[in-house]
């Protein structure tokens, strides 16, 4: 479960307040919203079929001074809408084909930084801090287009606050920041990539208390979305997993199911899902056709989630093996394999760091091995890069990168660096071979890119 949110600096919450729901048959409920006496926020996540409702609200530490609130400034227009999609969506502007060009050429700027400082590393250019050169290290494809532009998530998150005209009830999305005071909620109605169903959510009040909102879903107004289920969560953070601080399913079933790859697919509320359901089939279908798995190949799914990349392919595999680090996923991917008939799939919770290593042990008896990491932003942790850097079984690596920058651009570099024994990279080198960009996010900046490695 991902979605954006716009987080309170940790001091100023005392606790939090969350509701998740999950509902399949008639797209996003119109939410209701009021803020109780002394309540500074409420987060608001709701989204179409396959997903969760998320309702986060803060509250003020005690003693502590309030946020300094924007005064009246100024009626509700056009304007305000337009600077809203300037932030959250700022290729809006743009035509379809417009934008793809956009991400390609980021992309391929991305590339190219890598490579320079790839040909550093190996010798080349050295006499420069930071080689300049316009090659890329690998073939570039065409991006693939999402095949659905507007409308096109399945989960979104709303603010609750005073808006541009003084209501404090606005939901929308926050333009302004924290630091300078200016913070002011703007409706969301024009953002493109939003469903107009979302942009009816809380058009009118609704007491965050487990039991109004399991009367109203299920008796009340709220009944018209069909809900499929509703979970409640109380947390002391921002936000928190289910072990931490368990959902509370309040009604309805305790999962929904998504159709992917010709596979039916249980979601908790605690896994994570991909907001562009179209999108994400196109994602997984290109990771499939880089691998190059057989009847022989052992699949490594790293960051696995529900399980969806690794048992698309299991029929064509020997094996699949999956980590992952929430467990409420595993639980989701061994589900999804034995509902699906999938009997040569295995995965584990935890750590991949932790988990990794010790599998891998056991890997090096000439089989192959093709193994797909697809993390979080932040990329995989350094001991990952070298539990698969020193595993000789590993001759294929297919990297999904929502963002290559940082930590993400570093485990590049790593992968394919010469051996450095300082750093325990011992095994011999990838060499990237094929980029792939698959566009997700329409309107947006952003885009996944596939990365397949080789040695």
């Amino acid at each position: 479960m991902a979605g954006l949110k716009r987080r309170v600096p940790m001091h100023s919450l005392r606790y939090f307040i969350s509701m998740v729901g999950l509902f399949s048959k008639s797209g996003l409920l119109p939410w209701y919203a009021r803020n109780p006496p002394g309540w500074s926020q409420l987060f608001l996540g709701t989204v179409c079929k396959g997903n969760f409702t998320h309702v986060i609200a803060t509250k003020c530490q005690k003693g502590q001074k309030s946020q300094k609130k924007p005064s009246h400034l100024g009626p509700l227009d056009g304007s305000w809408q337009e600077r809203l999609a300037d932030v959250v969506t700022p290729l809006w502007r743009l035509s379809y084909e417009e934008q793809l060009k956009v991400k390609f050429e980021a992309q391929k700027k991305i590339l190219q930084r890598l490579e320079s400082y790839i040909q550093m590393l190996n010798g080349v250019n050295v006499t420069t801090a930071v080689p300049k050169s316009e090659s890329l290290p690998c073939l570039l494809h065409p991006i693939i287009p999402s095949p659905v532009i507007n409308g096109y998530r399945n989960k979104s998150t709303f603010s609750v606050n005073r808006g541009p005209d003084g209501n404090p009830k606005t939901v929308g999305y926050y333009l302004g920041t924290w630091k300078d005071g200016n913070i002011v909620c703007v409706r969301s109605n024009n953002l493109k990539n939003i469903p107009k169903k979302h942009s009816q959510v809380a058009q009118e009040e609704l007491h965050v208390q487990k039991e109004t909102v399991k009367e109203f879903f299920i008796r009340g107004p709220g009944a018209a979305c069909d809900l499929t289920s509703l979970y409640f969560q109380e947390s002391t953070m921002t936000r928190c997993s289910h072990q931490q601080s368990p959902y509370q399913l309040l009604f309805g079933e305790p999962y929904i199911f998504e159709e992917l790859l010709s596979l039916k697919i249980r979601i908790s509320p605690d896994a994570f899902f991909q907001i562009n359901t179209a999108g994400a089939e196109m994602l997984y279908r290109t990771v499939g056709e880089l691998t190059g798995v057989n009847s022989d190949t052992i699949l490594l799914d790293i960051c696995c989630g529900t399980g969806v990349i690794g048992l698309s392919l299991a029929q064509h595999t020997s094996q699949v093996l999956g980590i992952e680090l929430v467990e409420q996923a595993v639980e989701d991917a061994r589900w999804t394999a034995a509902f699906n008939g999938i009997t040569n799939s295995e995965f584990h919770t935890g750590r991949a760091e932790k988990i990794l290593p010790g599998l891998l042990k056991s890997k090096e008896d000439g089989q192959s091995v093709v193994a797909v990491v697809n993390p979080a932003r932040a990329g995989l942790h350094y001991k990952v890069i070298q539990a698969i850097r020193n595993c000789r079984a590993i001759r294929t690596l297919v990297f999904v990168s929502c963002k290559l920058h940082g930590e993400s651009a570093r485990n590049v570099i790593e992968l394919c660096c010469p051996p450095d024994p300082a750093k325990k990279l011992l095994g011999e080198p990838f060499v990237l071979q094929q980029a792939v960009p698959v566009d997700l996010f329409p309107h947006t900046p952003h885009c996944e890119l596939v990365l397949l490695f080789t040695r």
